[in-house]
């Protein structure tokens, strides 16, 4: 079985358990749900199929059931926590919250730097600039965002993407990006983290209304849509956001750092049809 911090879905990990004790024993959910000190003998069952929630207040005793203590018990009670937030401030905190438990036991949780990584625009925008000034000292590379920022928030971005492993830097000084583009990884949270990224470049976005016309495009329709025509048009979106990134990766070189966003969303509530 893996280690816990793997897992990001509190059922996945009571599944993998319950697995894992059948194959060695006679282990049954009866015995699990008793242990854990539920009169239903097949509630832990139901809970990994999605057919029941676990409640925070029973966490614990699901961990302690499973032979969870310290740390593991502690994290396992958070990803139930996490499972259960209503608002995008509410994961992003339980998330966090597991990270940081991680860290101090000297382990990473999966997908924890993806998730630091898309909570600023500052990351993908240093992420070019550092590559595209080679040599620059803090300040200078402070200097060439817009809008401006410190060079102590370039040092400590510049140490994150080292880290992450998303910059590398020579002996001479320069960056390097590991790999030319950042991806999601397929775990929860870090969409979480991208949405708040997107709101911080919807307001960049905002604020860029006032540079001349030459040095920024927008433009937008308001349309009636089926479902069906809704879907043809993410496809496209999709497939022209995949060129973009075609033309842009065939110059090595950058003279200015760009953000485009695409934007599609419902300016109206779903009309019903009149029979």
């Amino acid at each position: 079985m893996k280690d816990i911090v793997e897992y990001t879905d509190y059922r996945k990990f009571i599944q993998d358990y319950y697995d894992e004790r059948k194959r060695s024993s006679a282990f049954t959910w009866r015995e699990f749900a008793r242990d854990a000190g539920f009169t239903s003998p097949v509630y832990l069952k139901y809970v990994c199929e999605g057919k029941k929630n676990l409640s925070i207040g029973v966490a614990g005793s699901v961990a302690n059931a499973m032979g969870l203590a310290g740390f593991e018990s502690t994290y396992f009670v958070l990803m139930v926590s996490y499972a259960h937030a209503k608002s995008d401030v509410a994961k992003r905190a339980a998330f966090e919250e597991r990270c940081a438990l991680a860290r101090a036991h000297k382990v990473r949780v999966l997908g924890s730097e993806e998730f630091d990584y898309f909570k600023s625009w500052k990351n993908p925008v240093i992420r070019e600039l550092a590559v595209q000034m080679p040599g620059a000292k803090p300040l200078e590379i402070a200097h060439a965002c817009k809008p401006k920022i410190s060079a102590t928030e370039v040092s400590e971005t510049l140490d994150f993407l080292v880290k992450a492993e998303l910059l590398k830097k020579g002996k001479n000084g320069v960056y390097h990006q590991t790999e030319k583009s950042v991806s999601m990884v397929s775990v929860d949270a870090v969409p979480v983290a991208a949405r708040d990224m997107q709101r911080q470049m919807g307001e960049l976005a905002v604020k860029a209304l006032d540079l001349p016309l030459s040095e920024r495009d927008m433009s937008g329709v308001t349309i009636g849509l089926t479902r069906q025509a809704y879907e043809k048009i993410r496809k496209e979106i999709a497939e022209f956001r995949r060129r973009i990134v075609a033309i842009a990766t065939e110059d090595d070189e950058t003279e200015q750092v760009y953000r485009m966003n695409l934007q599609l969303f419902p300016l109206s509530e779903r009309l019903e049809k009149k029979i």
